[in-house]
């Protein structure tokens, strides 16, 4: 594509908006503007390596990490019975390795793989984003939002006799009570875990008195047992530490992140999940009771479990590489602070000096997120609370690495940056005043700012 995707576009563009409320779509306001997003930026991946400083050793984790991360599970390994798809490179593989939805949807192909019987539900398509389904409420009423699996193994090699039935998808959309996520990019994860808390905090607190006047608030998600002290802030219940991976930044480390993606996502048990999901006897068929561990397998290699391995390559995947500065990207560049959206994606922070990886101390992270969570108001509300982070809010999206991302927001619902960015205004929405701000800037000044994410 060479440097086509920064011309500056003036073509009109009416886009129609519409928001996702407890899985209805409802009409918004038409938005008309002479900017276009220029679209998924082309060229090398510029992602999917490791960091640089790792000793050969812990390239050898990393390189073992990629390949479990890219195995492909069967059914005597452990997979299912329920689950989403049965690779975590699968779903992770735009633009390459550890990022997000690709261009086709492996889901489609995944439902009668190996002989599998299900149904392709109506919210995947072959060209959509790949998503986890969410249901809003149990039939009692009572609050829901665990992940309710899309596939089951029946009728797959090796599935002998078991019978499990799908989800009445259909009833639940028709009732609004269904809601969807698609794979959050793992890159430069493991820079992101050695933010120090303190570094958040700190984060939060600047610039206090402008984002009061936008209205941004945004607090660490934080989860607390037992232990609310009048005055400070409640932190994880269990270590005392905030929360920073996942759409809600519910999950505080990459190993909890990567055993909890193995159970639910692909429905095998672990080391840290142990427990199936769905416990119909009839349909356990692994020898290792724990699944697919790999206790042996894989300690040959590196001394470590599957799971371990997940997360080391996480840990070790090195962040993105943005594109060369043009006049346009660096007027946009500016743009995105003086509108405020840098209030909430903050262009970078720092990791500590803790790590027994030097090369993940005292590193700049340039993620573009403050790992905080906002309330978007009800036009992304998702119904799902996850840990201290209710319906309304989510962590502020990591942008590095959204120039080469088909798919956005949470549920995936558009591929055009335009039309994320118009979605974060909405009734009660941390965000309006900065998207008010966004469209009165002039067209020119609109497209920078576009060709300016499009080269994160």
């Amino acid at each position: 594509m060479g440097r086509k995707w920064f011309t500056v576009l003036f073509a009109p563009l009416a886009i129609g908006l519409s928001v996702l409320v407890s899985g209805s779509i409802v009409s918004s306001q038409v938005v008309q503007f002479g900017a276009r997003d220029p679209g998924v930026r082309g060229g090398p991946a510029g992602a999917g390596g490791f960091l640089s400083g790792l000793t050969g050793k812990q390239q050898q984790f990393f390189e073992q990490g990629k390949a479990d991360f890219n195995e492909l599970e069967e059914v005597d390994e452990g997979l299912g019975p329920r689950m989403n798809l049965d690779g975590c490179g699968a779903c992770h593989a735009q633009p390459a390795v550890g990022g997000s939805s690709p261009r086709v949807n492996p889901q489609v192909a995944f439902a009668s793989k190996s002989g599998g019987t299900d149904k392709v539900p109506p919210f995947i398509r072959v060209d959509g984003p790949i998503r986890e389904a969410r249901l809003i409420r149990n039939p009692d009423g009572s609050a829901d939002g665990g992940v309710t699996s899309i596939f089951t193994i029946s009728g797959r090699d090796g599935a002998d006799g078991c019978q499990l039935p799908q989800a009445d998808f259909a009833a639940h959309m028709a009732r609004g009570n269904i809601s969807f996520r698609i794979p959050t990019p793992v890159f430069g994860a493991g820079l992101i875990e050695q933010i120090e808390d303190s570094a958040i905090l700190a984060n939060q607190a600047t610039a206090a008195a402008t984002k009061t006047s936008l209205g941004i608030r945004g607090r660490p998600n934080v989860s607390v047992s037992g232990r609310t002290i009048s005055g400070t802030v409640n932190r994880n219940g269990n270590d005392g530490s905030i929360t920073r991976f996942g759409w809600k930044a519910q999950n505080v480390s990459l190993m909890i992140f990567s055993g909890e993606a193995y159970n639910v996502e692909m429905g095998i048990t672990n080391e840290i999940f142990q427990n199936e999901r769905d416990q119909t006897a009839a349909c356990y068929f692994a020898d290792n009771p724990n699944d697919h561990q790999n206790m042996e397998a894989d300690t040959a290699l590196t001394g470590t479990t599957a799971v371990m391995n997940f997360a080391n390559f996480q840990r070790f995947l090195a962040a993105p590489t943005p594109a060369p500065d043009t006049p346009s990207i660096a007027r946009g560049r500016s743009q995105f602070s003086n509108v405020g959206c840098a209030l909430c994606h903050s262009p970078s922070m720092h990791t500590g000096n803790r790590s027994a990886i030097p090369a993940l101390n005292n590193q700049t992270v340039n993620l573009f997120s403050d790992l905080l969570v906002h309330d978007m108001g009800v036009g992304l509300a998702d119904g799902v609370s996850q840990g201290s982070a209710g319906p309304r809010e989510f962590r502020t999206a990591p942008l590095w690495g959204v120039g080469q991302r088909i798919f956005f927001l949470h549920d995936g619902r558009t591929s055009d940056l335009m039309q994320a960015i118009q979605a974060h205004r909405s009734f009660q929405s941390e965000a309006n005043a900065v998207i008010e701000r966004f469209n009165f800037l002039q067209d020119s000044q609109k497209q920078d700012l576009l060709n300016f994410l499009r080269a994160l």
